[in-house]
């Protein structure tokens, strides 16, 4: 009798062993593994190994192979079975859980909620996959947008967690839920809940790495909550604590000592996507307030962490760092005056969003945003419109939303035949009157505008008044591009009123702030202005300086200029519509004026 029991047991640990040895050999062997745990169902197994067997297959499939079909029919086999098995919580719950990822990969979501919601509530004894599941519904919910009940699924998720003591997964789902709280823009539910969590993260007395990840959640939410509100200067605390944390992590030995509850068995983010993330935060920060070398010597670092990680992990998380790095590099060399890197980086991100069609859902608004500056620096006006009109009709984020309309208002400013819609647009950003979002930085910028059109239109009083606007805000959070354009516009309109002394009061520390930007299309107005106030105040030797440094100034972007429209991704400032175009056909020779550089 007792060997008969043992002979099943025999027979299913060498098929298992074959199985692993397969799965595991380099490179896979998986159609062998497949084999041998097909082969478990030939001796009839008994319930419990019939319904390990199909999640194991249906794991192996589902991550292995193409066959989705196969790999569904097994855990859907494994699921049913495993409900009638008692204490079998481990299989039931790992089925369910792959099985909705599935669903969700075949488009099927509305098969994959109701499976993840009845799992949940047949979970609630096993602590682990109860809040496993509860993160992976949420989660669920974000993708498709409904933040309303990812966030109720949050909050439940961390009574649950506070009722079975574990203080470390109750912080987890609340900075999970402040985060959605943030991206609603609910600002009055956002600062209860990151207090809250502060204090939960500062008293929890745990495995130290994971206290730390903790810290660096929290404090990346206080940090993209400053620069979200344009909040420059006072980030700088913050920011300065986080990367003082990512430092302290990388000194710490990730322990193998497994939590004694395991509610606790969580994990935020890897440490080296966290490092990722803190470069990336770093390089929102000073491409926001202006420091674009330091901008961009993280990016370098983070897209070579990136290009290491990307090698061993295919976590879609790795690809929308990379992108959203690309983003704040492109603006960086737009400004800096290289067109050329930034039109091929942008078409980097084209190429990276063509793999991963979720990629492109959630940037292809920026993706035509970074078009359309573009397309300004090269003095395309009519694509510059086409592209921030398209990102317009893609994007609901309100801070991006009153991005482009600001630069859109600037096209039309400098188009000068486009009254109506510009009188359309400046209605729905006036600084003065229910400006549409907190942004600090948003709204000294449409300040600016509303200066540069004065300026255009001769009311210099009136221009006066919206760049000093301009100017305390940019000198009160440190924004010193906006400063630096100020400046010199400023520099400009006393130029052309006769005050030759306050002209030159401006234009002077405006050339000093873009130097150190550096902002190429300020140093080259700048010089301009250098060149003919010295003119006219009788400095000769002056005058010849600045008009050596404006004519270097225009020779590097006029070179750059050529170099940009001449390469074949400039074809991408006439693409407005669908997906991003596999191939760019190369064009001969730039069609663009190049008046506005010279």
């Amino acid at each position: 009798m007792a060997s008969n029991v043992e002979a099943p047991e025999r027979w299913y640990l060498a098929l298992l062993g074959f199985a692993e040895h397969f799965r595991t050999s380099s490179p896979p062997k998986i159609r062998l593994c497949v084999h041998c745990l097909q082969a478990v169902f030939q001796f009839k197994p008994p319930q419990r190994i019939e319904a390990r067997t199909h999640l194991q297959l249906g794991s192996v499939l589902y991550h292995h192979t193409k066959n989705s079909e196969l790999a569904r029919s097994h855990l859907e086999k494994a699921w049913f079975i495993s409900q009638q098995v008692p204490q079998f919580e481990d299989v039931k719950f790992e089925a369910a859980s792959i099985l909705s990822e599935l669903f969700c990969q075949q488009n099927l979501v509305d098969s994959a909620k109701p499976l993840l919601r009845k799992a949940i509530q047949i979970s609630q004894q096993t602590p682990y996959w109860h809040c496993r599941l509860l993160f992976q519904l949420a989660q669920l919910h974000t993708l498709e947008k409904d933040l309303v009940s990812a966030c109720d699924l949050l909050g439940v998720g961390a009574e649950y967690a506070r009722v079975v003591g574990s203080e470390y997964t109750r912080a987890l789902f609340l900075l999970s839920k402040g985060m959605l709280l943030l991206m609603e823009r609910k600002l009055g539910e956002v600062h209860p809940l990151l207090t809250l969590c502060g204090t939960i993260v500062e008293n929890w007395q745990g495995n130290p790495i994971q206290k730390e990840s903790l810290r660096v959640f929290f404090l990346v939410l206080q940090v993209t909550h400053y620069l979200d509100a344009g909040q420059v200067k006072s980030v700088k605390p913050c920011l300065k604590q986080l990367q003082q944390c990512i430092q302290t992590i990388s000194t710490l030995h990730d322990d193998e000592i497994l939590p004694s509850n395991p509610a606790d068995l969580f994990h935020w983010l890897p440490k080296e996507h966290m490092c990722v993330l803190v470069y990336l935060v770093t390089v929102m920060h000073s491409m926001q307030a202006g420091y674009l070398e330091k901008a961009q010597k993280y990016t370098d670092k983070a897209l070579m962490q990136l290009e290491k990680l990307k090698m061993l992990d295919c976590s879609p998380i790795l690809s929308t760092f990379q992108v959203i790095l690309l983003e704040h590099i492109i603006m960086c060399r737009l400004v800096t005056g290289h067109k050329a890197t930034a039109l091929q980086e942008i078409s980097q991100v084209c190429q990276l969003c063509q793999q991963s069609p979720r990629l492109f859902t959630n940037h292809a608004a920026q993706l035509h945003t970074l078009l359309g500056l573009y397309c300004i620096s090269v003095n395309c006006m009519d694509n510059a419109e086409a592209q921030f009109t398209t990102a317009l009709r893609l994007t609901t984020h309100q801070e991006l939303w009153t991005y482009i309309v600001t630069n859109l208002a600037s096209v039309y400013i400098r188009e000068g035949n486009r009254h109506q819609e510009l009188y359309s647009l400046l209605e729905r950003i006036n600084p003065d009157h229910n400006f549409p979002v907190s942004s600090h930085c948003l709204r000294a910028a449409a300040f600016y505008i509303r200066g540069l059109l004065s300026f255009f239109q001769g009311r210099y009083n009136e221009a006066k008044r919206f760049l000093r606007e301009t100017l305390k805000m940019s000198n009160a959070e440190d924004l010193n591009r906006l400063t630096a354009c100020s400046l010199v516009l400023l520099g400009h309109i006393f130029y052309v009123l006769g005050n030759h002394r306050e002209s030159n009061n401006m234009v002077v520390p405006a050339m000093q702030l873009a130097s150190k930007i550096p902002d190429m299309s300020v140093q080259l107005w700048s010089s301009a202005l250098l060149k003919d106030l010295n003119k006219a105040l009788g400095n000769t030797i002056d005058a010849h300086e600045a008009a050596q440094m404006h004519q270097n100034f225009s020779q590097q972007l006029l070179q750059d200029h050529i170099a940009a429209c001449s390469l074949p991704e400039h074809n991408l400032i006439s693409w407005t519509d669908g997906p991003p175009p596999v191939q760019i056909q190369a064009q001969n020779g730039p069609t663009t004026s190049l008046a506005s550089l010279l």
